[in-house]
């Protein structure tokens, strides 16, 4: 049995081609639209409302407080816009979700898809230009040559080059994404050509670069960082190797259901698990994995930024300030009511002097 190459995903029906029947077979999916129409608008509001605030906040201290920027600097920066960029597109989902069509026409759609794919690869790609620069400065902090390189202008260069490589990621995936109007209203999905590999290299790429090249990357880096730290005298080491412990379980925990998801859907366009009973699982254990994962970067900010003291110190901060001009602002507003009302009363004083 092979399936279709032109098989097609979307939220309320799953069609795929048995060459041994000769048939069209349409596989019923109404629990898993019940799940996306109820749930995911939810879900995604939540990570939305959640990670928007966090990463906001570690753009507002960034830029606020850290006026000499270093590597790691800007790399946190640019993970946030990253994380921000991918939450941006979270309405537009949901919304699709809860309708069950596609409303916001092509242009949107193209858009919509580059928003989601350049914070997904983005948010993986800075990520790992932490990890290394964490590992180049701890366990090789004699290295002149890296770290003589290791300034603002250097960090730009570096970040620009970590976009570029987002977005030939996201290319193939933003160019064949497109609205298309059938039966059941507008669909946004990614449609690639027929007889082509372009679906199985997705599947691979997303794989690759969003868990196997990454994951390896903060093992060895953090395998060999955890043992310096752990030789330190350092009263803080203690607190350096959980947080690093916790950075490696959180993204494994977070990330490895969604890519074996993916793996399992590849496994299923290649024509292994092909029934409708397979079709209807990985449909609904989609939904749930990529929830999932999509909260991963309402943690970033936590993980990376908050833990710091100096970074908790800065939010406080801000907090003050905002505080301070929200109650300055009430109090000027106070003060402004009752001048006006002394004065009404006043002249109504006055009136009634007259009056009489």
């Amino acid at each position: 049995m092979e399936i279709d190459q032109n098989i097609t995903y979307d939220y309320a029906e799953y069609i795929f081609y048995d060459l041994n029947a000769d048939k069209f077979q349409t596989c019923s999916e109404i629990s898993a639209m019940g799940f996306s129409q109820t749930f995911l608008p939810t879900l995604y509001s939540i990570v939305f409302i959640v990670g928007f605030i966090g990463n906001g906040l570690v753009l507002c201290v960034l830029v606020k407080y850290y006026k000499t920027s270093t590597m790691s600097d800007v790399c946190l920066f640019n993970l946030a816009l990253s994380d921000l960029l991918f939450l941006i597109s979270l309405p537009f989902w949901a919304h699709y979700a809860a309708v069950s069509e596609w409303t916001f026409g092509t242009n949107m759609c193209h858009a919509v898809t580059a928003l989601y794919t350049l914070g997904f690869y983005g948010s993986i790609f800075f990520m790992i230009i932490m990890t290394l620069d964490h590992y180049i400065v701890i366990v090789h902090p004699n290295c002149s040559i890296f770290i003589k390189h290791r300034s603002v202008r250097a960090s730009i260069a570096v970040a620009l080059f970590m976009w570029a490589l987002s977005l030939g990621a996201s290319l193939p995936t933003i160019i064949f994404s497109q609205a298309t109007n059938e039966t059941n209203g507008w669909t946004c999905r990614v449609e690639y050509p027929g007889e082509t590999a372009w679906r199985q290299f997705s599947y691979i790429e997303m794989n690759l670069l969003g868990l196997i090249i990454p994951l390896s990357v903060m093992v060895f880096c953090y395998s060999r960082i955890t043992p310096i730290l752990m030789h330190m005298k350092s009263q803080k080491r203690h607190k350096a190797v959980k947080l690093i412990l916790v950075l490696v379980i959180i993204f494994f925990l977070f990330w490895t259901p969604y890519n074996i998801v993916i793996f399992l859907m590849f496994l299923h366009h290649l024509g292994y698990m092909n029934t409708c009973q397979w079709e209807q699982d990985l449909n609904m254990a989609m939904q749930w994995v990529e929830t999932i994962a999509f909260s991963h970067c309402c943690l970033n900010p936590i993980i990376y930024a908050f833990v710091g003291q100096k970074f908790r110190n800065s939010i406080l901060n801000i907090f003050k300030e905002w505080v301070l001009v929200c109650f300055g602002q009430c109090s000027t507003n106070n003060s402004k009511i009752s001048e006006r009302s002394s004065m009404h009363s006043h002249s109504s004083v006055i009136n009634s002097t007259k009056l009489v």
